[in-house]
């Protein structure tokens, strides 16, 4: 048993080095330091629910490896990468298998088509992912984002959208500012586990707070 956690310790590592190492250059909201922190987050829940650990810090550090955003919308190509990476290290089939299948149903575009696959491994990953996109930190992430592809910060004409197919979400080129309402202030009453919707009431009202001060700002009002 002892041998089995250590063989596993270092799978980990190599996985963490191996994703460190290719993500050196990534847009920094997806890089290695956001993969650092949804680790983090997803050893946290683990403190508190029942799983395998094993495939969760494995999919945690794999999720972001060849994210489909960044590769022309191809979302077949992360689980692929992450398969033949886990292949290279020997890594049990059904594991491989297991992280592939999370990474592909695990975020949020996904979530808004047709999801068959579930697993509470997903559930604790997924929220340590979702984590990561509210907050102080989900807030630079967003705009950082919407530098990266030249997208306004804010613009009162265009207004949010109240409900998006996964079709829209992956098209969408509006503002910054719509993101929040199309995504990020959605994730509190999304996350799966005791651990993540402790967390997310007070990452969101932090958003909610900031929303506030910006359109003050915007508005002339402070």
């Amino acid at each position: 048993m002892t041998d089995q956690r250590k063989t596993n310790a270092e799978l980990i590592q190599q996985t963490a080095d191996f994703v460190q190492e290719r993500l050196k250059d990534a847009e920094s909201g997806h890089d290695w330091w956001h993969i650092q922190r949804v680790w983090n987050n997803t050893k946290l829940i683990l403190q508190t629910e029942e799983a395998d650990s094993f495939v969760c810090e494995l999919t945690a550090l794999l999720h972001d490896i060849a994210d489909s955003k960044f590769h022309n919308g191809d979302e077949s190509i992360g689980p692929r990468v992450a398969g033949d990476f886990l292949a290279e290290l020997d890594v049990d089939a059904e594991v491989i298998e297991h992280v592939q299948q999370i990474i592909f149903n695990m975020s949020y575009k996904a979530s808004l088509g047709d999801v068959q696959f579930h697993s509470k491994e997903l559930e604790i990953v997924q929220d340590a992912d979702r984590l990561d996109a509210i907050g102080a930190i989900g807030i630079a992430r967003a705009f950082n984002y919407g530098g990266f592809k030249n997208r306004e910060i804010y613009n009162p004409t265009v207004s949010p959208l109240e409900s998006q197919t996964k079709d829209d979400y992956k098209k969408s080129t509006a503002p910054t500012i719509n993101h929040f309402y199309e995504k990020l202030l959605l994730l509190k009453d999304k996350m799966n586990t005791a651990t993540a919707k402790d967390i997310a009431q007070q990452r969101h009202q932090y958003m909610e707070s900031y929303l506030q001060q910006f359109y003050d700002e915007w508005n002339g009002l402070k």
